[in-house]
């Protein structure tokens, strides 16, 4: 009954299928190990050590302003010791807490032995109005908190640009160019006991790491790819158990046995032969003459 899927013809579209299938599955497979990384990038950065965890210096983890926070170094416990700039303080406005309205309050670190600036979180504050924050302290300083990677436009709350004097949208190296008249670290430390007024700001986990839209893009991608390769086995079972009843029908004498007009000689430019015993075929004998 299914012999004819042993043809030529029906081996390649069989081998087609059996490709395609092979690619889907493969495809799923990887966007699931991508899903699956996420998920253990994400625990790892829950289990952690947070404030409690050694610290270390922030000239250690990084040299110079072009250094990089690795997803490793993010969320560690680092020290840096100098002065806050003062004339440089700032608001980042829309910034929740715990799902209440707030805003962090930044203040550039000038490190001791002349060094690029760190940001410094000092802490949050409720309100969804910025209002003036109090003076940093003056004099040296040792602030510790927690190494942070710079933050991007699709940071909640982030803003690309038309904010008052005062305020900053994105905590980065880049938005912090054109305030400062000095280099300044791509990262940005959260003080883990916030100054009088303010509350800590938490850890910010890794970018990546965790189970943001894109993990679950990577687990939707995951689920299409498994059903192209099902539909393609079902429409390729269906193909040939559609055949195979034509073919036993035609056997059955249920369906006139038609041809198969591609085995069929090229007749084109080729003069009909009437059949015999038809209409065209019949003469008709003339009359005799009275």
């Amino acid at each position: 009954m299914y012999r004819f899927l042993l043809t030529p013809r029906r081996l390649a579209g069989t081998l087609l299928a059996v490709l395609a299938v092979v690619v889907c599955v493969l495809m799923g497979t990887w966007q699931l190990g991508r899903f699956g990384d996420r998920v253990e990038s994400h625990r790892e950065a829950e289990q952690r050590p947070g404030t409690s965890a050694p610290a270390v210096p922030f000239g250690q983890v990084l040299v110079s302003p072009q250094d990089a926070v690795g997803p490793g170094d993010a969320g560690k416990t680092v020290t840096a010791s100098g002065r806050y700039d003062a004339r440089h303080q700032l608001v980042v406005p829309d910034r929740a807490l715990h799902g209440r309205p707030g805003y962090y309050v930044l203040t550039l670190l000038r490190v001791d032995g002349g060094g690029a600036a760190v940001p410094v979180v000092r802490g949050w504050h409720e309100g969804r109005a910025p209002t003036a924050a109090d003076a940093p302290p003056s004099g040296p300083v040792t602030v510790r908190g927690t190494l942070q990677q710079p933050e991007d436009n699709d940071t909640g709350g982030a803003h690309a640009g038309g904010l008052p004097v005062g305020q900053l949208g994105v905590i980065r190296a880049s938005s912090l160019v054109n305030v400062v008249p000095y280099s300044v670290h791509n990262a940005w430390v959260a003080l883990s006991d916030a100054d009088p007024g303010l509350k800590p700001v938490p850890p910010v986990a890794p970018h990546g790491s965790g189970l943001d839209i894109k993990a679950f893009q990577n687990l939707g991608y995951t689920g299409e790819w498994f059903v192209f390769a099902g539909f393609v086995l079902f429409m390729w079972f269906r193909f040939a158990r559609r055949e195979a009843e034509a073919r036993r029908d035609i056997e059955l004498g249920l369906v006139p046995d038609a041809p198969d007009v591609r085995d069929a000689p090229d007749v084109r430019g080729v003069p009909a032969t009437p059949a015999a015993g038809s209409a065209e075929e019949t003469t008709t004998e003339p009359a005799p003459a009275p």
